[in-house]
């Protein structure tokens, strides 16, 4: 329970009271009254609550999920805060480390709806995301989380979880899409032999759906002829990439989180495979694949994510003025992680002042009736009944090319031409 709505239940009987005896006062039935429930609910500062993996196996990722909050938090307090009802209020994060384990992301989103926040900031990770989206149903507080996509999590009729990434099944699709249509041209092999590799998670499984759909749907030009799980924070790949180049495949399709991308990546080098496309899903374009792996290791790596920052060329104004703020603070360009982390907040702050107070109800109501200019391609933010309260907008692929990684699709978001094949492959 909010601090606001403890304090409305505790003057609920004084209120009555006082009602009464103006009410046998008044100088007449039309007079206006103050309306004492919208003013309770709006308290001297606005709490929001959050955990992210800042320490553990995700650290890197909270840590760009945290600037993306913080940067949030900054800019809507530059004007004094959210704007209530007429009144403006300051707001503040609670931003709690949940070492990226489960039981430690639930017991600390526990303590904050103990505390009294206004609402939840969701951590980041599919399995920390879903674990943690049952402490805001049941305790019927608003939950808008930027970090996870599986639509596992959204398909439990939750009222009270938000979700700002769209499906990762629509990643796999999107991606393929791509292929597909430099397989028309001629560049890629026809039918194509694919092997999928697979975190063991519902994040993993809808990767997985959304290729073997596309597959299914392309009369015979591409087969998964492999697909295969493997645990999170795996240390040894190289059972798993023996399989793979057993099975003689065209495409290598890996679904995995940012730590098993880099240690998966270090190996497949090492083995010296190579093949006509390879993606590791949202994976490849990180700083710290290049610093981990090698720029010449990471070149041609295909990957489909919820932002990249030269969608400023076709929705400039919001796009340019989040890049200019963040590189202000940060010194540096966004990767998508804080994009999202941000686009969370800002989620949360624009139903706050959509519903005038910090009322749990009706910001969940405001959440749920949500339309937002916002950074991701598309340019609007919204949580469909359809989708469970998942965002669903268009993905973009990019992919790296001489140091950078510019958007190839689709065609009307695209900055540069993509490459295929894998020109590695050649020498």
């Amino acid at each position: 329970m909010t601090l606001g709505r403890r304090v409305t239940l505790w003057l609920f009987p004084l209120l009555g009271a006082v009602a009464l005896l103006a009410g046998a006062c008044a100088p007449s039935e039309d007079a206006a009254e103050p309306d004492a429930d919208a003013a309770a609910q709006i308290p001297e500062e606005i709490v929001i609550g959050a955990t992210l993996p800042l320490t553990g196996e995700e650290a890197t990722a909270g840590g760009y999920f945290k600037e993306g909050y913080e940067l949030a938090f900054e800019l809507a307090n530059e004007d004094g805060g959210l704007d209530l009802g007429g009144e403006t209020v300051p707001v503040k994060l609670r931003l709690l480390d949940d070492t990226s384990e489960q039981s430690t992301a639930v017991s600390l989103a526990q303590k904050l709806v103990s505390e009294g926040v206004n609402g939840l900031l969701g951590t980041y990770s599919t399995d920390l995301v879903q674990a943690q989206s049952t402490v805001a149903e049941q305790n019927e507080i608003p939950y808008v989380n930027g970090g996870g996509a599986a639509t596992a999590i959204y398909s439990q009729g939750y009222k009270w979880v938000f979700g700002a990434l769209a499906p990762v099944q629509s990643l796999a699709i999107t991606q393929m899409e791509w292929i597909s249509e430099q397989q028309e041209a001629g560049n890629i092999s026809g039918p194509a032999r694919i092997a999928v590799l697979w975190e063991n998670t519902s994040h993993g499984e809808d990767y997985l759906k959304g290729i073997q759909d596309f597959a299914a749907g392309s009369d015979g030009s591409f087969e998964v002829v492999m697909d295969e799980p493997f645990e999170l924070n795996t240390k040894d790949f190289s059972s798993l990439l023996g399989k793979v180049e057993a099975e003689g495949v065209d495409l290598f399709m890996v679904d995995a989180h940012l730590p098993d991308f880099l240690t998966m990546h270090r190996q497949y080098v090492t083995s010296g495979m190579c093949h006509e496309v390879i993606t590791y899903g949202a994976r490849g374009s990180e700083r710290d694949a290049i610093e981990v792996v090698g720029k010449e290791n990471v070149a041609y790596i295909l990957s489909a994510v919820w932002w990249n920052e030269q969608l400023a060329e076709s929705q400039p104004e919001l796009t340019t003025e989040f890049i200019t703020a963040f590189e202000k603070k940060y010194g540096r360009t966004p990767e998508w992680y804080g994009v999202l982390g941000n686009e969370a907040a800002r989620a949360m702050f624009t139903a706050m002042e959509e519903a005038g107070s910090v009322d749990p109800a009706a910001v969940r109501e405001a959440l749920a009736n949500l339309r937002m200019p916002s950074l991701v391609p598309g340019g609007t933010l919204s949580f469909p009944a359809e989708t469970g309260q998942q965002a669903d907008y268009p993905f973009v692929v990019q992919q790296n090319l001489d140091g950078g990684s510019p958007i190839i699709y689709p065609k009307d978001l695209a900055t540069a031409e993509g490459v295929a094949p894998n020109p590695s492959c050649n020498g």
